[in-house]
């Protein structure tokens, strides 16, 4: 048995954060700690099928059918055929029409300005919002907690959140009268009941910042989001509320079974019912469509549906394709849902997600995300709105049961689209069953002609420095554009998050490592048709892009990083492009120089990295700043 006095908490959290880090929490985190032994193991194994892909080049490939799927009984053949038993969708997961996604706090706030979040999120309208813990939501100093502690509040209705959400209720409706000619939010303590609450523990990839083992050992992020979360699984269900996650990152089969395994174990630690706690899966990872029955199987009566995002997906397929000179990917705006592979991606997870199980259940699908804002210029407003909701409209042809969207403001311009159709889902609709060969494995990377510019260029550098920055000031979340684009409101911003930033610097490390050929000419940067987008090209096209941001306004680019977190994500965009063999995890070198406040000492933690890395494929995951 794991005891409590096995874990380790960062000296003075706990008196920080009673009202968090509570015995029971505690007690939780320990019950689920044996599990990171198998964690650790699973993403082991993962380095190692990157690297003999690499060494062999060897394509990700179906599981065999007569295959049983790690940590379970479950033979392939049977997951594929729908033989295993799945969940029912509850009833406050029935119509998730639009569902908004975002962080419960903001960097460095006090209690009353960071659950202003919750406040906007629940009085959004939509019908369910993912509160992010993971990749919007900022690491640095404390927010993880402070992030629980606002959920916990809001969800327990405690003063500060109700004199909050009272406040933000009238806000939100002067947007709303003076955007759409009419108030948003009616009465805005019933409003408060309306909206789903879900939450997105991080990746099985993560170690937490401020809980690791007595040992020494970091300790899993995931468990430690979870434990911490369903702390509130009374308040949710004598409200009548499901306990729902989306489940981020996972690449196979056998990292849902440990999924899996979590659920279960926190629901008899908890004594909730058997198949209480309902999970979404994201699939952000190429392996896992490969993989969707099994993974639907794998997490049983858990699982209620997928979630098609776009950029960590496509970050996927550069990293798994890393060792193939020929796949290259286009300019970044090239990659939309209807592109090659996505195209492909997206219509075996309709499938997937349509085959029934054992008792005739299907499961959702919920659509990729909308990350344009409506402020701008009118003209920029109306183009970019009419994308979104012609996005949408799509996904619902294609069979999406909603969408999500990355800000408050979007809900009433994108919901009237399924509110039109007026169906609470796609539950079961026809389509052709998934089939396994070779054709089927080919299309997954298929890759179709488009530009490859140093405008395009420019746009990933830009946003890639942008974000990094954005990151180390603690918004994961940040809306952004590329530098060329300041002051000209009629190029909306973006809500750009973690695989906003990564995808970009996978796309610039392929072109520089595969010998990228431009598709146009570039005057000003001396570059023809034809020609290779090398090394230094990107150097120095990445000397001017940081120039640009230097030079930038307050409001692109906030002065007081320009001399401090600025530099330090230059350092990191150069470091990870000139690896020759790419780096798995952005992230990883963001996390490790949080809150380190000179240049060069982050620069050397950096290559610290990178150098052991290379040396045996071993990531620095945990929190070097711990003591």
């Amino acid at each position: 048995m794991y005891a409590v006095e096995a874990l380790r908490l960062r000296n003075g959290i706990r008196d920080r954060y009673p009202d968090v880090l509570t015995p029971e929490a505690l007690e939780t985190i320990a019950a689920l700690a044996p599990f990171d032994a198998d964690r650790r193991a699973l993403m082991r194994a993962r380095i190692a099928r990157r690297e003999r892909r690499r060494r062999d080049r060897e394509a990700i490939a179906f599981l065999p059918a007569d295959a049983t799927i790690g940590r379970t009984g479950i033979r392939v053949s049977d997951a594929r055929a729908g033989r295993f038993a799945g969940s029912d969708i509850p009833a406050d997961l029935q119509r998730q029409w639009i569902q908004g996604t975002g962080p419960s706090t903001r960097p460095r706030a006090t209690t009353e300005d960071g659950i202003r979040n919750v406040a906007y999120a629940l009085l959004s309208g939509a019908d369910g919002w993912m509160f992010d813990g993971e990749d919007a939501l900022g690491q640095v100093d404390t927010m993880s907690l402070e992030a629980q502690r606002n959920l916990k509040l809001a969800f327990e209705g405690r003063d500060v959140f109700m004199r909050t959400a009272e406040q933000v209720a009238g806000e939100m409706n002067a947007w709303g009268q003076g955007f759409l000619g009419r108030p948003i939010v009616g009465d805005w303590r019933a409003q408060l009941g309306f909206t789903t609450r879900i939450f997105r523990p991080r990746g099985l990839h993560l170690d937490d910042r401020h809980v690791g083992h007595a040992t020494g050992a970091a300790m899993s992020a995931s468990i430690v989001d979870l434990s911490l979360y369903l702390q509130n699984h009374r308040v949710l269900r004598d409200d009548g509320r499901s306990l729902v996650l989306y489940l981020p990152k996972i690449q196979t089969a056998e990292d849902a079974a440990l999924w899996n395994d979590l659920l279960d174990a926190v629901e008899r630690h908890l004594a909730l019912p058997a198949g209480s706690v309902k999970a979404y899966v994201l699939v952000e990872q190429i392996e896992a469509a490969f993989q969707l029955m099994e993974i639907r199987a794998a997490l049983g009566r858990h699982f209620v549906g997928f979630n098609t995002g776009r950029w960590d997906y496509i970050n996927s397929v550069s990293d798994a394709q890393a060792w193939d000179p020929a796949f290259i990917h286009p300019n970044i705006d090239a990659i939309t849902m209807t592109y090659g592979y996505m195209r492909v991606y997206e219509d075996r997870v309709r499938r997937a997600v349509n085959t029934p199980d054992a008792d005739g259940r299907c499961a959702l699908w919920q659509g990729g995300m909308e990350p344009n804002i409506p402020v701008g210029s009118p003209a920029g407003i109306e183009a970019g709105m009419k994308r979104a909701i012609a996005g949408a409209e799509r996904e619902q042809r294609e069979g999406a049961s909603g969408k999500w969207v990355a800000h408050w403001k979007m809900v009433p311009i994108v919901r009237p689209v399924w509110e039109t159709v007026g169906q609470a889902n796609q539950l079961g609709r026809a389509f052709p069953a998934l089939t396994y060969e070779t054709a089927d494995a080919e299309n997954l990377r298929l890759l179709e002609p488009a530009p490859r510019t140093i405008r395009g260029a420019r746009d990933l550098i830009s946003v890639a420095l942008q974000y990094g920055n954005a990151f180390e000031r603690g918004y994961q979340a940040a809306a952004l554009k590329p530098a060329d684009f300041f002051g000209n409101d009629d190029v909306l911003y973006l809500m750009e998050d973690m695989a906003t930033g990564e995808i970009r610097l996978s796309i610039l490390w392929e072109w520089i490592h595969k010998g990228a050929r431009l598709t146009a000419a570039d005057r000003a940067a001396g570059v023809n048709e034809g020609d290779a987008f090398t090394a230094d090209l990107c150097r120095r096209l990445v000397a001017e892009e940081y120039d640009k941001l230097h030079t930038a306004s307050n409001r692109d680019v906030h002065d007081d990083s320009k001399a401090t977190t600025l530099p330090i994500a230059r350092a990191i965009v150069e470091t990870y492009l000139q690896q020759p063999i790419k780096l798995p995890w952005y992230v990883d070198l963001l996390n490790i120089v949080l809150n380190v406040p000179h240049v060069e000492s982050a620069r050397a933690r950096i290559e610290r990295f990178a150098q052991t890395f290379a040396a045996d494929g071993t990531r620095i995951t945990e929190n070097v700043d711990f003591q």
